[in-house]
């Protein structure tokens, strides 16, 4: 009996962590594809709701703040940007920056421009596989690759399917969580907790406990993508030249790190209440203030080491003006930074940077290979190719350089057992002889 109690009583611990860290999760990818301007106003509505909570605004780039040097306003110029990215936009780049010219691509783009405002996929696919002649898989796994673009959700055919994409998309999200929106949908639209609670044998405070994380999900994942007139663009980041190391420096503007302090005066007028909920008010404010600077500070990392992906990769283009971009995917960062591609895709979306040529989008800076003998695929993808056939491989029989290029081509590669051993020898792995172990 003691066993089983501490085992029910661990269950209730780790669910309590998952929505701790759910709800961080959420805000944090929500700060994260927001503009300087989006998080500007994220940031007012957030001192509304929070009265501890002051934002200083910083209408100038003039001055010093935390972790800047003083720099003058001529460095902080601003571009005209007439119109905003719609959803189509949005989805329509990813898809460009993460699939091959293929005709499963082609039905992703048809699918896209299917999506009313919401981001809700309104065409029937039985009719339109039955007009068009499509294989009925090609459609699904087009269907299936449009789901999985940012935001999550998009390419429902339902309010059910549009949440269980988003909880899909959140890892570590509650096992409750889809169990309700799959077989007990139409009692959670009618509120009715216990009837939920006695169906899935779980108790009725774990059941609130799963609703209010479902709150949290987006019935219209487009909806933030409507088009507005937005006067300028702010650079997030001012990247400078050392001219003596040729290396460069990133410094982030005070929009992509705006300063939020807490009012602690304010707030330790209230502390000696006794009533428990205004403590509890109390903790739930601080904490909530606590997790929005963590999403901050994670925002404007993410940024940065995007960026220092980003020039690593095309050094030469910012050494001098006109340079040649080189290839650069969207997975290529990703796998470089350990994050999903998604991840990637929020961060460089609506941000800005600025070199000593000009202003720029940070997706500017990715390209495909065009009139490549690697034919549409970057260098360091060919590479992580490489040595995940090695890892694979069985050590006694190791594959030769020959081998490899076939298994390659498998995969669409198509490159020469010279450029194999290159790039093998760049991953620092052995021939296969060397690799042998008995």
């Amino acid at each position: 009996m003691p066993h089983n109690q501490s085992y029910g009583y661990g269950q209730i611990q780790k669910q309590i962590q998952k929505f701790a860290m759910t709800q961080q999760m959420q805000q944090s990818i929500q700060i994260l594809r927001y503009s300087t301007e989006d998080l500007a106003k994220y940031l007012k509505q957030k001192q509304l709701d929070n009265p501890f909570v002051s934002i200083k605004e910083t209408m100038s780039y003039t001055g010093n703040s935390t972790g800047m040097s003083e720099l003058k306003a001529s460095q902080f110029d601003m571009i005209t940007d007439n119109k905003g990215q719609s959803l189509y936009d949005y989805l329509l780049s990813q898809v460009h920056l993460t699939m091959r010219k293929t005709n499963l691509r082609s039905w992703v783009i048809y699918l896209i421009g299917q999506l009313d405002e919401n981001g809700y996929l309104k065409v029937d696919l039985e009719k339109l596989i039955a007009k068009t002649g499509v294989d009925y898989i090609t459609m699904m796994d087009a269907l299936t690759l449009l789901q999985q673009l940012d935001p999550p959700g998009v390419g429902a055919r339902s309010l059910k399917e549009c949440l269980l994409l988003q909880i899909q998309n959140i890892e570590n999200s509650p096992a409750a969580a889809q169990l309700i929106i799959e077989n007990e949908f139409e009692n959670l639209v009618d509120q009715d907790w216990d009837k939920i609670a006695v169906d899935l044998s779980i108790d009725t405070k774990q059941v609130s406990k799963v609703v209010e994380f479902i709150k949290r999900l987006t019935p219209a994942p487009g909806a933030a993508f409507e088009q507005e007139n937005i006067g300028y663009v702010y650079p997030d980041l001012i990247i400078k030249k050392n001219p003596e190391t040729l290396d460069f420096s990133i410094k982030t503007t005070k929009r992509t790190k705006p300063l939020v302090v807490f009012k602690q005066d304010y707030y330790n007028k209230f502390t000696t209440e006794n009533e428990i909920e205004v403590q509890k008010f109390l903790k739930e404010k601080q904490k909530d203030f606590q997790e929005l600077i963590k999403d901050i500070e994670l925002r404007a990392e993410t940024i940065v080491r995007v960026a220092e992906v980003i020039i690593e990769r095309q050094h030469d283009f910012f050494l001098n003006d006109g340079q040649q971009l080189k290839p650069l995917l969207l997975r290529d960062v990703a796998q470089k930074l350990n994050l999903h591609e998604s991840t990637i895709s929020r961060a460089v979306n609506g941000k800005y940077l600025r070199c000593d040529y000009g202003v720029y989008e940070l997706k500017y800076f990715f390209r495909r290979p065009v009139n490549s003998m690697e034919q549409d695929i970057s260098v360091d993808t060919i590479k992580e190719h490489i040595n995940v056939i090695v890892t694979a491989e069985n050590q006694q029989k190791p594959l030769s350089d020959s081998k490899i290029v076939l298994k390659l081509e498998k995969v669409g590669i198509q490159i020469s057992r010279r450029t194999v051993a290159k790039y093998r020898e760049e991953l620092k792995i052995g021939s296969s002889t060397q690799r042998k172990r008995n």
